[in-house]
């Protein structure tokens, strides 16, 4: 089994952290994990969240709290992990929040060490964190939210910066559910992956770190992948080493 989404933010960057997420990755037969980190973890990130800094007082606290550390420090501990012979196979990339008309700024900084993947994922619309708190999406039209969430995702697969898109119906995260049929929508986001050759999550995590019942994709929009020849990966979306590979066996692909 292949983890694709493991994220090590919550430890030092070091070899005995690293050792701790392939241990747990051993121990549920996972054969191949996909380390990453958030591109908001990153000071040189800094100018593409000046929307989400802007939003709110919440986000602009949540933003500094965050971003702390160059993006050498990540490539350090890489270099050195790369030089190692590990039990399993372990790749490095970084999840990248996508917001529109930050492209140039991202390939610039992505583009400066060989990553083994990038991962882009959706977590801003606007400048709202639709995924922070249940309570801010009170006053949102959830018809809107939708319809924008997936226009930016269109965009995110057309920008070619990605190998992967991450969970792509976090929208749902909450339980927020538009009045109309999304098949039209997922038909086009599945076209535009299927064109551009990007890889799509199918992901335990709103599961693990929101606690839905459902484990992974809805069942329409794993069907329309499927119908479209869209590939597939497995992840957790672990924040912690003892989630690596959690779940994976449910998820089909």
């Amino acid at each position: 089994m292949i983890d694709c989404h493991v994220h090590i933010e919550r430890g030092e960057y070091n070899i005995n952290w690293i050792m701790e997420f392939v241990k747990h990755a051993i121990e549920r037969e996972v054969s191949e994990i996909y380390l990453l980190e958030h591109s908001h973890r990153f000071i040189e990130f800094k100018q593409i969240y000046q929307s989400i800094y802007d939003y709110n007082e919440y986000q602009n606290q949540w933003l500094n709290r965050k971003m702390s550390i160059p993006i050498n420090e990540y490539i350090e501990l890489i270099q050195k992990i790369r030089k190692m012979k590990l039990p399993i196979k372990v790749k490095f990339g970084l999840e990248v929040c996508y917001i529109q008309g930050t492209e140039d700024i991202v390939k610039n900084i992505i583009d400066c060490f060989k990553w083994d993947f990038v991962t882009g994922s959706v977590h801003w619309i606007d400048g709202w964190g639709f995924d922070h708190k249940k309570e801010h999406w009170e006053d949102k039209n959830v018809d809107l939210v939708y319809k924008r969430y997936y226009s930016i995702m269109a965009n995110l697969i057309k920008s070619k910066l990605f190998d992967i898109v991450a969970h792509p119906d976090s929208i749902k995260c909450f339980g927020y559910f538009p009045s109309f049929d999304l098949t039209g929508i997922y038909q086009n986001i599945a076209k535009l992956l299927h064109y551009h050759n990007v890889y799509a999550e199918q992901s335990a995590g709103l599961h693990l770190n929101y606690g839905l019942v459902e484990i992974g994709l809805n069942q329409n929009l794993y069907k329309i992948f499927k119908e479209n020849d869209v590939k597939l990966i497995t992840a957790s979306d672990a924040h912690k080493p003892e989630d690596v590979g959690k779940c994976l066996a449910e998820l089909k692909v």
